[in-house]
């Protein structure tokens, strides 16, 4: 019996221990493709949100990278002498942006990558991006119909979130033969100004336009935007994001037609949650997290519950 007691009380204070050694979320550094962008402002809200549910106390700092690679090492490095606990990265460069990941562990920090996968990182939370422009150019295959018709998808930065969405886009546009795509190269810089620069050579270039898949939300309202000053309707726009702006153009008098919905707080929230996790020992269940994406279009915009209902 009295080794019995001994053994429990030894247990016990293992425990103790361990509850005692479990590490506090004081810091946490966020570094995104563009904080010009809605999407990642909602995306850096929802961090901090759940941050501070873990530690009302803790201090949470949102960097803009503007995808520029060498200003991202930068950021990482700011944050590593600072003491962050957890870094929250949307990589400008998925392979480039290794060293700076490495980097970061090193000085006992957790990693998470958002929105585009990062290598080296401790786990990633996304879109299931393939799936998203998937979803998006079968819209455009659906209103097009048989006939086909002149496709134009307008790329953007070369991360592996956008790679992905047009990947995803050509496996569905490759279900309808007669469906020709004019240009799938050109970048949009993920910004409205970007979408209607892209989008005025493309509307310029070819007389006939059938269908415009742009990567993201504001590349289409540059898209719409650039449609209108030349005059040019019976064009079908779609995107990705389910952005608030979309919501108002869906509902509007413009020629967007779908987006599919992307949920930037659910996946800062998961990333915290699994950031969290990984300082106190406790891997994921599966190190890349993806989140199912939804069509939104006029017919359910009216229902859908988007960015702002956070």
């Amino acid at each position: 019996m009295k080794t019995i007691r001994i053994v429990a009380a030894l247990a016990l204070a293992l425990a103790a221990a361990g509850a005692a050694q479990a590490r506090e979320l004081k810091a946490v550094g966020i570094t995104v493709g563009s904080l010009g962008n809605p999407y990642f402002v909602t995306m850096a809200k929802g961090a901090e949100a759940r941050a501070k549910a873990i530690n009302p106390n803790v201090k949470v700092t949102a960097v803009s990278a503007d995808y520029d690679l060498n200003k991202q090492f930068t950021q990482i490095d700011n944050f590593i002498s600072a003491g962050v606990d957890l870094i929250l990265l949307n990589a400008a460069d998925a392979k480039a942006i290794e060293p700076a990941v490495k980097k970061a562990q090193k000085a006992g920090i957790a990693v998470v990558a958002v929105d585009v996968v990062a290598a080296g990182a401790d786990a990633t939370v996304q879109t299931d991006n393939v799936d998203a422009g998937k979803i998006a150019c079968a819209y455009i295959v659906e209103k097009l119909g048989a006939k086909g018709g002149n496709v134009i998808i307008q790329n953007g930065p070369q991360v592996s979130a956008v790679i992905d969405r047009v990947n995803g886009c050509k496996s569905a546009l490759a279900a309808v033969p007669a469906i020709k795509i004019l240009s799938d190269d050109q970048d949009g810089k993920g910004s409205r100004e970007g979408g209607m620069n892209v989008a005025q050579g493309h509307l310029t270039r070819f007389p006939k336009v059938d269908a415009i898949f742009t990567i993201n939300d504001p590349q289409a309202i540059g898209t719409d935007l650039a449609a209108r000053q030349l005059g040019r309707s019976g064009i079908v726009i779609t995107s990705v994001d389910g952005a608030p702006d979309i919501e108002g153009a869906l509902k509007g008098k413009t020629q967007i037609q779908a987006s599919a919905s992307q949920d930037p707080w659910a996946q800062a929230q998961r990333a915290v949650e699994i950031g969290y996790d990984l300082l106190n020992g406790k891997k994921p269940a599966t190190p890349v997290v993806l989140l199912a994406p939804q069509l939104i279009t006029r017919d359910n915009v009216g229902s859908y519950k988007g960015w702002s209902s956070r």
